[in-house]
């Protein structure tokens, strides 16, 4: 059998996969309706001679550190490994620890204190020019460090060319990161808190509301709504906690360690530490340079606090849907349909949810480009960056929707009063009455098991078992069963600390309030 077709694009492009005239198979050389157009064969590019080559390089701003080397790079390896189109955030940071260097090589006798003053209003003026936008950024300047140095060579001349005495760009970056995550916490957890505060207030709003409590996704047990959103304030503490455990373990300095030996010039690194607020030095100059665990543990508490957000995030699309109709949020944090005119959506919980991949992700790619580094510093650290800011910006992003959503959306009083009776939600606390009768809890758990498929068969709740019923299970009940029974009494019998009985939430919540500074 012979099978005719007509020639893939592939085919057509490149003859090697073209079968030969002994194939089998025969090829319509008729172009079908779906054919791609025959591709132009584009003539080959001639590169600059090595003469118009030399004369391009030396055309550009000769790099501070291009002493030895006799030709520029090339425009692709100066588009590659540029680093001022995300870096420039660090600009802030960058003049603040060059201010502290420059004020630690005058007070050692380095440089001059005239020189130190230049060096010191050329920065503000630079620092100035950056806020009222009328910087120029200049890729052939590669980062933000050697941007600011070149502009402020340009601005002030001689003086400037001695700030880089006794650093390395390595330590200086490492620096300038550090403060920036640094500062990045600190924002984070103004955000976190503002969280808190918003889950607080519904809470509050909410008082005495009974929901259902969930395992597997199935009704478990009766719990207050302010016992639940407590929960998810109680995990963003601990949040708030591994980065504050996080800022005190990246607060040593790296300056002064260069590019990871040291120096032999007599500067004092314990000064530009207090300058710039750190704990102490960093002791191992090495270490200073090559080690990124501290942007790691800073990416690992914000994928954990991604992680928390999701799942609030979940719990709010589910309670929103139709399903379950627990909440509806406000026009104000929804959005519809482009197609269905019914629809509101709780997109901004859905994004919360789809946006804590990002978070992890970038968590992921930190832990994949440390891992196979040598000590001491290598270029592939220059990829550190992105994934930080991005995580950054991401996670309050996150935080700050999260506590939008919380105090613009309402609980559907009706429908979980409605929902609570289905699922036997005290037959735990049944188990618990019969235990305090003295039944071992196996026994007790038995015994209950078989009340509730007594009512799957009388399709009723426990509180409607008369004691007639109860006891022809057994006949430990006595009448004061029905104080153990429905989901009002279920959640007085809690009593256990940091459980949903209604005085451990009243004193959770009072907690919480001193806490978060709300009386």
């Amino acid at each position: 059998m012979v099978f005719t077709a007509s020639p893939s694009p592939l085919m057509q492009s490149n003859s090697s996969f073209a079968p030969s005239s002994s194939s089998r198979f025969s090829f319509s050389t008729t172009p079908s309706y779906c054919a791609f157009p025959p591709r132009r064969i584009a003539t080959p590019r001639t590169g600059p001679s090595p003469a118009q080559a030399q004369a391009q390089a030396q055309a550009k701003e000769a790099k501070l550190w291009g002493g030895r080397f006799k030709e520029g790079v090339t425009d692709a390896v100066e588009r590659f490994t540029e680093s001022i189109s995300f870096d420039k955030q660090l600009y802030k940071q960058d003049i603040k620890g060059s201010r502290a260097h420059a004020s630690m090589l005058a007070h050692q006798g380095l440089i001059s204190e005239s020189d130190r003053d230049s060096i010191l209003e050329g920065l503000e003026k630079i620092e100035r020019r950056i806020e009222n936008g009328e910087f120029s950024w200049r890729a052939d300047r590669e980062d933000v460090h050697m941007n600011i140095e070149a502009a402020l060579t340009d601005m002030i001349g001689e003086p400037a060319k001695k700030l880089h005495t006794a650093r390395s760009r390595n330590d200086q970056v490492q620096t300038d990161f550090r403060l920036w995550c640094r500062d990045a916490i600190d924002g984070i957890l103004v955000s976190m808190k503002q969280l808190q505060v918003s889950l607080l207030t519904l809470a509050l709003r909410n008082e005495g509301l009974i929901v259902p409590g969930y395992t597997h996704l199935q009704r478990a047990q009766p719990v207050l709504l302010q016992h639940l959103l407590l929960a998810y304030v109680e995990e963003i503490e601990r949040d708030a906690g591994r980065l504050v455990d996080c800022r005190a373990r990246m607060n040593f300095c790296p300056l002064g360690a260069c590019a990871l030996a040291g120096t032999g010039l007599p500067i004092d690194r314990f000064m530009t530490s207090e300058a710039l607020g750190f704990t102490a030095p960093l002791r191992n100059s090495i270490d200073a340079v090559s080690d990124r665990d501290f942007v790691l543990e800073f990416l690992s508490a914000n994928a954990i606090t991604a992680v928390h957000l999701s799942r609030l995030g979940e719990e709010w699309v589910l309670w929103a849907s139709e399903e379950f109709g627990f909440i509806t949020p406000s026009d104000s944090v929804s959005t519809g349909s482009s197609i269905m005119p019914q629809k509101k959506n709780p997109d901004p919980m859905e994004l919360v949810r789809g946006k804590s991949a990002r978070v992890i992700g970038d968590l992921v790619t930190l832990l994949t480009l440390c891992k196979g580094l040598p000590h001491a510093y290598n270029r592939d650290l220059q990829e550190d960056k992105e994934p930080v800011f991005d995580s950054v910006k991401t996670i309050l992003g996150m935080l700050e929707v999260s506590a939008e959503f919380a105090l613009n959306i309402s609980f559907n009083l009706e429908r979980i009063q409605k929902a609570l009776p289905a699922g036997h939600l005290d037959a735990t606390t049944l188990a618990d009455y019969l235990v305090n009768k003295g039944v071992p809890f196996r026994t007790s758990h038995d015994i209950a098991g078989k009340s509730v498929a007594l009512c799957t068969l009388k399709n009723c709740q426990l509180l409607d078992l008369s004691l007639d019923e109860l006891r022809s299970i057994n006949p430990v009940f006595e009448e004061d069963v029905y104080d153990f029974l429905g989901v009002e009494n279920a959640i007085q019998k809690f009593v256990s600390y940091g459980s949903t009985g209604s005085a451990c939430v009243a004193s959770q919540i009072e907690y919480w309030m001193k806490k978060l500074e709300m009386e």
